[in-house]
């Protein structure tokens, strides 16, 4: 499983970042957080492939984090995609998607089905659940979080071979199944170790830090959250309803997340050295997002 930033740049895009787009990658299927314009350049870039297992979750219908939805959608029609794709976004969404399509005259060689969300669990399959929080923007906002379900404990290849149980029915254990050999049972608790607890990843998207927020991410193994201003612009924060690096860090903290990874810096800044400054001076566990950086969740 890994985090690819394709883009990291609030507002406007610069000669080094384009508008936000952020990609979980987890046994060949993606998570796509947002789809700044031009998305779909960041995503060949990034070589992550046009036909997988793919959802799209739209945080608030700024053009800064939508308009390159139809980019995207008409690059993988070109591509022949042919696998289907879920939309999730606010209320709008719909609207939204199928006004474009049809101004714009394109049609699509794969299923499109459009989710509208709201606070809760929006998602679940064998695997993952994602759910929602209200975001403080000034417009209808959320923030997403994705957790994996408990893993089952590595197999135990020399426990499974001093049993002779055949390579045949390796699977079925994995998958928690009782198998029978020579008229002998054998549970999967034989051979596997200690169940995996799943990752817990959280996507802010575009915020001004709030109390629901903090418990919302709580215990993310991985926090992307809103740094758009430093210090020295927080009543701009305030006002337009954005993070500052810092405050970014406090909710961290207050959170008890282990990594903080900073992004959506406005276009004023030349880097982002400033943002992980302030931030490191709160929290010890912080990196700043730029454009096609690949994270391995370990």
């Amino acid at each position: 499983m890994k985090l690819v930033f394709l883009g990291t740049s609030a507002a406007q895009p610069t000669a080094r970042r384009a508008l936000s787009c952020t990609c979980l990658e987890r046994n060949g299927e993606i998570f796509v957080f947002d789809a700044g314009e031009a998305a779909q350049v960041s995503y060949m870039k990034a070589g992550l492939g046009w036909n997988k297992k793919m959802r799209i979750f739209i945080t608030h219908m700024h053009g800064d984090h939508c308009v390159g939805l139809f980019g995207l959608l008409q690059t993988m029609s070109m591509r022949k995609r042919t696998e289907p794709l879920e939309i999730f976004g606010p209320a709008g969404i719909d609207e939204f998607v199928a006004a474009n399509t049809r101004m714009l005259n394109f049609g699509l060689s794969f299923p499109v089905m459009i989710s509208v969300v709201s606070e809760g669990r929006i998602y679940e399959d064998g695997e993952v659940v994602i759910d929602a929080c209200r975001a403080n923007h000034k417009v209808t906002a959320f923030s997403y979080r994705i957790i994996e379900k408990d893993r089952p404990g590595r197999f135990d290849v020399k426990k499974a071979g001093a049993l002779d149980i055949p390579k045949v029915l390796w699977s079925r254990l994995q998958n928690g199944e009782e198998v029978v050999v020579n008229g002998k049972k054998t549970s999967p608790g034989e051979v596997l170790g200690e169940r995996r607890p799943g990752k817990k990843i959280g996507i802010s998207g575009d915020t001004a830090p709030t109390e629901s927020l903090k418990e919302f991410f709580a215990g993310c193994d991985i926090l992307v959250f809103d740094a758009t201003f430093l210090d020295s612009e927080e009543s701009k924060a305030q006002e337009t309803l954005h993070s500052t690096a810092r405050q970014a860090a406090m909710l961290a903290k207050k959170a008890g997340v282990k990594s903080l990874v900073l992004t959506h810096f406005s276009s004023r800044y030349k880097d982002e050295s400033g943002h992980l400054r302030e931030a490191r001076e709160v929290f010890d566990s912080v990196t700043a997002a730029r454009d096609l950086l690949e994270m391995e969740i370990r």
